[in-house]
């Protein structure tokens, strides 16, 4: 049974993808199935539960700006058979979800924050029996518990940024782009609250993140090996040792993905930006504003943010916002798929039915 549970407590499931393509409803369906009698009966397990892998969807008051699923309205109770955290408030369709809600957006939440609680989730997840589903699109936020990236704590510069916010977002971006073109790559090129950011890191630590990564985080010729199942587990060269400040996190990893071809993704980004207008997107970012944060903030997290926020100014029509709005978020699903492109020696399964979703996952626990 010992033996039984250690390999369980390896086990980690990651559904990720470009936005818009069914990411949460795909990590809800496989968490209700994983709670089922039949797969605790099966696996030995005791249900599963979600933690976010999104970079805005930590943030209170920004749900549909964020595609964050809906709360319940009523959580539900805790017992032997499904045993629930103390303190989880965070629940859609009875599956406990993590790292939704809990950041004030009028504060900066940092992928170091990130890191510190999704592991702290999973640790719990893991206690009480469950198996954690991953489920995002901010790539950098799944590779930091993936593989364990050790992000430097570089403070903010107030001077630095007096001198980079001088310029214009384009001459941020090809700054960026001059010193660190696999980030400018992935980067949203009109965010200037994270180009700076990202020129912060690599001016005062003199290398960009890719670098620092691969001298101080990843061991020395870590290998990456995928089993039978199609999982991947990351395993250090015992005969290379490791760079100072690393520390292992030895996930057994299955990554799935739903396949969805450029024109479907653009026909499913149209429909859903539709839909949250009619849900009330603009009525979001005016209560956003109402409760203190200021235009620049609201523009700094980026699509339907910056756009709604200068329709409010009056500095476009609500026509050009809708149009800016799709192709933004349609360049957007482009960078996370190259993004999602430039794993290293991950191996994700790209699937069009939950059906092989479902056997994907069942050659995985069952080994």
């Amino acid at each position: 049974m010992t033996k039984q549970k250690n390999r369980l407590n390896s086990k980690l499931i990651v559904i990720l993808g470009p936005t818009a393509s069914g990411k949460s409803d795909l990590a809800v369906e496989i968490a209700l199935r994983l709670s089922s009698g039949q797969a605790r009966k099966k696996y030995g397990i005791n249900g599963a539960e979600i933690i976010s892998a999104d970079s805005r969807q930590v943030y209170h008051g920004m749900n549909l700006g964020t595609g964050k699923v809906p709360q319940d309205s009523i959580s539900p109770l805790s017992d032997s058979k499904h045993p629930i955290a103390v303190g989880q408030r965070y629940f859609y369709r009875g599956i406990a979800h993590h790292l939704l809600d809990i950041a004030n957006p009028k504060r900066r939440f940092t992928v170091a924050q990130f890191k510190k609680l999704a592991l702290k989730a999973i640790k719990d997840i893991q206690r009480r029996g469950k198996i954690p589903v991953i489920c995002g699109g901010t790539g950098f936020y799944i590779r930091v518990i993936t593989d364990n990236l050790q992000i430097p704590e570089v403070k903010p510069d107030l001077k630095l940024r007096a001198e980079l916010e001088k310029k214009t977002t384009r001459e941020l971006y090809d700054e960026l782009r001059k010193l660190d073109p696999n980030r400018a790559a992935i980067i949203d090129p009109y965010n200037p609250r994270r180009l700076i950011r990202a020129l912060e890191i690599i001016l005062k630590t003199g290398k960009p993140v890719p670098l620092l990564i691969s001298q101080n985080v990843i061991p020395a010729k870590a290998e990456i090996q995928v089993n039978e199942s199609g999982s991947r587990v990351t395993r250090p060269n015992t005969s290379g040792g490791r760079e100072p400040g690393m520390t292992q996190n030895s996930f057994n990893t299955l990554f799935l993905s739903l396949k969805k071809s450029p024109a479907e993704l653009k026909i499913l980004i149209r429909k859903r930006l539709f839909r949250r207008f009619r849900q009330g997107m603009v009525a979001e970012v005016k209560k956003l504003r109402a409760s203190g944060l200021s235009w620049k903030r609201l523009d700094g997290f980026g699509l339907e943010y910056r756009w709604i926020t200068k329709f409010l100014q009056k500095k476009i029509s609500r026509e050009e916002m809708v149009t800016r709005l799709q192709k933004d978020i349609e360049h957007y699903a482009k960078r996370q798929m190259t993004w999602f492109k430039k794993y290293p020696g991950e191996k994700i399964h790209w699937i069009k039915k939950t059906k092989k979703a479902n056997k994907l996952i069942n050659n995985f626990l069952a080994k």
